[in-house]
């Protein structure tokens, strides 16, 4: 797969570029319902010859237009967008940077430039996908914007249950703890990375060593708490239970980010400066304030019993793509 970087205005020749099927949207978490556009757009480019392409933008609309104070945590940064967009075996990546010129193109600009521009022969979106100033441009007006130069389709909504499959719907879960159901959204478990650090090593004076985990700064982190989860290191997948938060029980006051802690319950080596994968399995309870250090190892026993049943019941199968 091919990653092109474009800025506005872009210098991209349409020669430079085969023709190609092109799944149009921002894509974050690159869930279930963006998956069948992708997915539709590749079908299309199998059966007529064309080369399969996504474009995507990069940062988030909001941070430029300072919508929620320019503050955004995403379900897939824009490398693990790329990484799961190109395990659908899609050809192309587009990622168009995101900046107030670009977004105050209007739609005929949009896809004069955008589209037409890149050699673009057919459109798949999502029923809900705008483009140009102010979102002006809907699906419904984009044949009228194709000077005849492609064709487009639009692929209906995705429902789990009553909701629309969503970024919107996933942040929800995610912030409120609900990790097992998001699988069903995402086809796959939410999944963070980050460096093994040095932390306070607290844990293994206890008999619980822990895996210090630097969360890059760009992911929604789930909320304070206690987890199952499988942590990904040197390509294997390793069982776990995870802490995320302050450590109340030792600290009187809160850092200004919570502590990511994974105690892996079948290994035992020297990990620090190592990149790893957090995929959230089950949150198992809020973080407490503990009396003291043994009630603290009695609920940290009880934990990691919790976790390895869990895992003896459910089995190792991963909903990675």
């Amino acid at each position: 797969m091919e990653v092109k970087m474009l800025d506005y205005p872009h210098q991209l020749k349409k020669s430079e570029i085969p023709p190609l099927a092109l799944a149009l949207g921002y894509f974050d978490g690159v869930h279930l319902g963006h998956q069948k556009v992708i997915l539709e757009a590749k079908r299309f480019a199998d059966e007529t010859g064309l080369k399969s392409a996504v474009m995507t933008f990069d940062p988030h609309p909001s941070v430029v237009l300072k919508k929620n104070n320019g503050l955004v945590h995403y379900i897939t940064p824009l490398k693990d967008k790329i990484k799961i967009i190109q395990n659908l075996g899609i050809d192309y990546v587009i990622v168009v940077h995101f900046t107030e010129d670009f977004a105050n193109l209007l739609p005929q600009e949009f896809v004069d430039q955008y589209i037409i521009g890149l050699n673009v022969k057919h459109v798949v979106a999502g029923f809900d996908y705008s483009y140009g100033r102010m979102g002006k441009g809907t699906m419904e007006t984009l044949p009228f914007h194709s000077r005849g130069e492609f064709t487009s389709f639009i692929v209906p909504k995705l429902v789990n249950g009553n909701d629309k499959v969503s970024s919107t719907l996933i942040r929800k879960r995610l912030a409120e703890g609900q990790t097992d159901q998001l699988p069903f959204l995402l086809g796959r478990y939410y999944t963070t990375s980050g460096i093994v650090v040095h932390g306070d090593k607290r844990g293994r004076t206890i008999g619980f060593p822990t895996a210090n985990v630097d969360m890059d700064d760009d992911y929604m982190i789930p909320p304070l708490g206690v987890y199952a989860v499988r942590l990904k290191l040197n390509g294997e997948w390793l069982n776990g239970v995870c802490n995320v938060g302050y450590k109340p029980t030792f600290n009187k006051e809160a850092t200004i980010k919570p502590s990511v802690e994974v105690h892996l319950l079948h290994f035992n080596g020297d990990i620090y400066g190592q990149k790893v994968e957090i995929e959230w399995i089950l949150y198992l309870r809020k973080e407490q304030k503990f009396s003291g250090i043994d009630e603290l190892v009695a609920q940290i026993n009880k934990d990691k019993q919790n976790v390895l049943t869990y895992f003896d019941q459910n089995g190792q199968n991963s909903f990675e793509i």
